[in-house]
């Protein structure tokens, strides 16, 4: 019994394991699914295939991010960290033709402060106003600002600004910096202050000579990269990349600032003690059309910028027209003549008062009776009625359009100047009954002065016409000008020199002699315009002329506006000292002294 059970056992005991065995197989078996998934073998590929898909996609995302628009996003993130500041190049330097420096730039700084590094305001905009002006209480509300920048000054003194600095280590107050620029400076303050012009608080010339040369003074300009915080604020103190600038060129000019100087304090004094609203000189060679000095009321005081007017940064020889009144005879003489019209020995009849147009002409000094006269006498007594006799009955429309365009009337100058105004001077087609009458002795054409300056020197010159300027020399290497065409002959101008000699010496120039020069010159006393109508008893009394007249060297114009004078009692006396003054400084030797 015993045995049989054993056996009984033992041959369940070999089931059990015979069982085991095939359910080892049929679950661990090649046919058998993957954790039980499938029982045909698909459950592993789908795995696979769901994980290689998965991947993929986050390394498609992975280049898409680092190379299709990673560039621009890390442009983005360097944007968004970074700030430039411009660091200004030094701008040229601008000498008279004698090396005195007019205008220079120079080391400053701006100042700036970071109010999160500042734990003490009030002590900090203490030594701020002691050192740089200004009201501590309102750099005080600057510093407890919620940013990290704020601007306390720009363009302050450099030794200012070093000291400001030391005194803030010394009392270990942060927050406040110093970045290295540029300024401009103007040695002889308001002297030639409207010929120089301005630069803007970033540098860039605004009016005169510094605007139209700003792109040779001002050079490249460098620049600071900073790093910012939130916002795109700058973090002061942090470290910074700089691209240094590239100076610009210098500038040499014809201009003599002893004469400038001159110039202007008896221009103010003329226009002043003739009770004119403003006055305006031009002195240049006429040889060679450089400008010695040229300026108009109200000045430019370049030392005091808050004061500075549109007016007062204007020239307005160069941007402003007038009606020039009778210097412009000189040039219906050298028409007359250059024509063939009219010859020295010709003789008119000349009456009181002649027609033109539909209104009655007459002389400056109430002549009443009739008088012969030529073309000298025409200018030594600057008749009105003379002129426009010649002007209609002898040179007629064709040859007085033609012979007026010759000499550049009605067409800019290309002067070196900013802002020059064409003037108003009618086509050949729109003269009526009046304009050419008119236009004879100055007046019905409306041009700035600049335009008579090189019209009558080419009078002193032999014919030519030059350009006027400024700049001779630039970055040290000489400046060539452009010359136009011949407005006269050398015969021509010769004769009307001549006549222009008469004047002076026995006619309405008198008041323009200069002791020991033969002085060549014509005055002129022009009604000006205002809405339409010429205004009684307010003329633009002026004077142009050159010296010495057998060998012309200098050549001046003065002007007072809307003065109740006549050019002799007015502009004459100024013409006379002026001249003097700039003859004996630019050593020109009297002829009449050798």
């Amino acid at each position: 019994m015993t045995r049989r059970n054993n056996s009984e056992r033992r041959r369940r005991r070999e089931r059990r394991e015979a069982s085991y065995d095939e359910a080892s197989r049929g679950r661990f078996g090649s046919g058998g699914g993957f954790f039980g998934f499938g029982a045909g073998g698909g459950g592993l590929p789908w795995v696979f295939g769901f994980m290689l898909a998965v991947m993929l996609v986050v390394c498609g995302r992975l280049v898409y991010l680092h190379v299709v628009v990673g560039p621009e996003y890390a442009e983005q993130a360097t944007q968004r960290r970074e700030n430039e500041f411009v660091l200004q190049a030094r701008r040229g330097t601008i000498y008279d033709r004698n090396g005195n420096v007019l205008a220079k730039s120079e080391e400053c700084y701006d100042v700036y402060g970071n109010p999160q590094q500042v734990q003490d305001a009030n002590a900090v905009a203490a030594v701020v106003a002691q050192w740089l002006g200004g009201d501590a209480a309102e750099y005080a509300s600057l510093l407890q600002g919620n940013g990290t920048f704020v601007y306390l000054s720009r363009r302050a003194d450099k030794e200012a600004c070093e000291a400001m600095r030391n005194d803030l280590m010394e009392q270990k107050l942060e927050g406040v910096y110093l970045l290295g620029q540029m300024r401009r400076v103007y040695p002889y303050g308001r002297v030639g202050g409207q010929v120089l012009g301005m630069v803007n608080v970033d540098g860039k010339g605004v009016s005169g000579l510094e605007l139209a040369y700003d792109d040779v003074l001002s050079g490249t300009n460098g620049h600071m990269i900073m790093e910012t915080g939130l916002g795109g604020i700058p973090i002061a103190g942090a470290t910074a990349q700089t691209t240094d600038p590239v100076d610009g060129k210098d500038l040499v000019l014809a201009l003599d600032i002893d004469v400038q100087e001159f110039v202007e304090e008896q221009v103010a004094y003329a226009a002043e003690e003739n009770r004119a609203t403003s006055g305006m000189c031009m002195v240049c060679d006429p040889r060679s059309g450089e400008i010695i000095a040229a300026c108009s009321t109200p000045y430019a005081d370049l030392t005091n910028t808050d004061t500075l007017t549109n007016e007062a940064l204007n020239l307005k020889l160069v941007s402003n027209s007038y009606d020039p009144g009778s210097i412009f005879k000189v040039i219906t003489a050298a028409v007359g003549l250059e024509s063939g019209t009219v010859d020295t020995s010709t003789y008119f009849t000349v009456p009181p008062t002649i027609l033109v147009g539909q209104g009655i002409v007459s002389d400056d000094d109430d002549r009443l009776e009739t008088m012969d006269m030529n073309l000298r006498e025409v200018l030594r007594r600057s008749s009105n009625v003379g002129a426009a006799l010649i002007a209609q009955d002898a040179i007629g429309v064709d040859a007085f359009f033609e012979g007026v365009d010759k000499f550049g009337i009605g067409h800019l100058t290309g002067i070196d100047y900013p802002g020059e105004t064409q003037g108003l001077v009618r086509k050949k087609e729109e003269y009526d009954p009046s304009l050419l009458g008119s236009m004879s002795f100055g007046q019905g054409v409306t041009i700035p002065m600049v335009q008579m300056m090189r019209a009558v020197g080419a009078v002193a010159n032999g014919g030519m016409l030059l350009t006027p300027h400024f700049v001779t020399t630039v970055g040290g290497e000489h400046k060539t000008w452009p010359e136009g065409e011949r407005a006269i002959s050398e015969d021509t101008a010769e004769k009307v020199t001549d006549m222009m000699r008469t004047v002076v010496q026995d006619g309405t120039g008198e008041s323009a002699r200069v002791e020991g020069y033969d002085v060549a010159a014509k005055t002129g006393t022009g009604e000006q315009a205002k809405d339409g109508k010429y205004i009684k008893g307010k003329f633009l009394s002026s004077l142009i002329g050159f010296a010495p007249a057998s060998d012309p060297q200098v050549m001046l114009y003065v002007g007072l506006n809307e003065t109740p004078y006549i050019s002799y009692s007015s502009a004459g006396p100024v013409f006379s000292a002026i001249m003097s003054e700039v003859l004996e400084d630019m050593g020109v030797l009297s002829p009449q002294g050798l």
